[in-house]
């Protein structure tokens, strides 16, 4: 529980509480359990702070105001901070494991190395937020805003990022194994070199986004748009690419062996030294494509558009 003595110095307001943080910086100040409802914690230093299971059975941070507040390496497990605003504040190396982050506001926040394994975070704000190298397994993110997010690195395996906006996001080395992101909105995201394998992408949007050497074996990407997306070296063994939308996207030197491409639109899209060797191709939009140097080795073209298309032996298909 909550230090009486530290609870009492904190009811004097942030300025007294900062001044005597400042001058006993060796104290972790315990917190644990107390009633900060709606507490105005402005730019409070709260560093390494316990505030363990904060939870509404004994108050909790749900609709605080901690804006600009220092919570670097705090504990925060299975804290209740729904709809709290947390605009700006440092939760660096914080650990948030099952915190309750609803309609908190956290963009521009910086939660690099944080641990927000299976947090809440559903329709979140964390636009412009740091995530670098974060823990997010299993954390929900349903309809979450991360525009302009950093998530190098982090790890997102296993999270529910439907319908989430991660439009402009850098998730560049991000672990989305297996992630759930049917209807996310990807626009001109950087995903270079992440791990999408076994990740639900259906209906997700990719225009204009970077999935240079990124990993989609086995990703189900049914009606996705890819339009103008860079997937150069990209590995797409056996991901299911049915009726999504590929024109004009840069897919030089994929790896797309198996992959089903059925009814894909492939217009003018850049195939040139992919492997696509057993792919299904049936019905696919291949027009104006160019699959120069390509592997078609036992890949199903029934029904395929050829139309003006650059074979594999660099002739144009009528």
């Amino acid at each position: 529980m909550a230090n009486d003595g530290h609870l009492a110095l904190l009811k004097q307001g942030v300025t007294i509480w900062n001044e005597w943080w400042q001058t006993n910086p060796k104290i972790i100040p315990n917190l644990e359990g107390a009633n900060l409802r709606q507490t105005n914690l402005r730019e409070i230093n709260l560093y390494k702070a316990d505030l363990r299971e904060v939870t509404l059975s004994h108050g909790d941070l749900s609709m605080a105001n901690l804006e600009g507040a220092n919570l670097g390496i705090a504990m925060l497990e299975e804290a209740t901070l729904y709809t709290a605003v947390l605009y700006k504040a440092n939760l660096r190396e914080a650990n948030l494991y099952k915190a309750d982050l609803r309609e908190a506001d956290l963009s521009q926040v910086d939660l690099s190395m944080a641990n927000l394994r299976e947090a809440n975070l559903c329709t979140s704000l964390l636009e412009g937020a740091t995530l670098y190298t974060a823990i997010l397994h299993k954390a929900n993110l349903w309809e979450a805003s991360l525009y302009k997010a950093d998530l190098r690195e982090a790890d997102l395996s296993m999270a529910n990022l439907r319908e989430a906006n991660l439009s402009m996001t850098n998730l560049s080395m991000a672990n989305l194994c297996m992630a759930n992101m049917v209807g996310a909105t990807l626009y001109a995201a950087s995903l270079r070199e992440a791990n999408l394998s076994l990740a639900n992408l259906c209906m997700a949007n990719f225009l204009g986004a970077s999935l240079y050497r990124a990993s989609l074996v086995n990703a189900t990407m049914l009606g996705a748009n890819l339009y103008k997306t860079s997937l150069v070296e990209a590995k797409l063994r056996e991901a299911d690419l049915r009726e999504a939308t590929l024109s004009m996207a840069d897919l030089q030197d994929a790896n797309l062996h198996g992959a089903n491409l059925a009814r894909v639109n492939l217009r003018e899209a850049n195939l040139r030294g992919a492997n696509l060797s057993r792919a299904n191709l049936q019905e696919a939009n291949l027009h104006q494509a160019n699959l120069k140097g390509a592997n078609l080795t036992g890949a199903d073209l029934t029904g395929a558009c050829l139309r003006e298309t650059i074979m594999p032996d660099g002739s144009i298909h009528d």
